[in-house]
């Protein structure tokens, strides 16, 4: 029987410089990915890039999935 290795467990954290893609079903950016620029307060400015647009979009870390 072997052995989990350290942090199988556990999530990844989310870091400025992650890939994350919004899960929140109410959010109207669900579905997008982004690139997170900064966190804070348990809140994660992403950066959403799209052909001709750009958004920045602050969200809980709770609606993100890391990629």
């Amino acid at each position: 029987m072997s052995s989990p290795s350290p942090g199988q467990d556990q999530a990844a954290p989310i870091l400025p410089g992650s890939a994350v893609t919004v899960q929140d079903p109410r959010s109207i950016y669900r579905g997008y990915t982004g690139i997170v620029q900064r966190i804070s307060d348990h809140r994660a400015a992403v950066l959403f890039e799209g052909g001709n647009w750009d958004k920045l979009v602050t969200l809980e870390l709770g609606q993100l999935w890391l990629q």
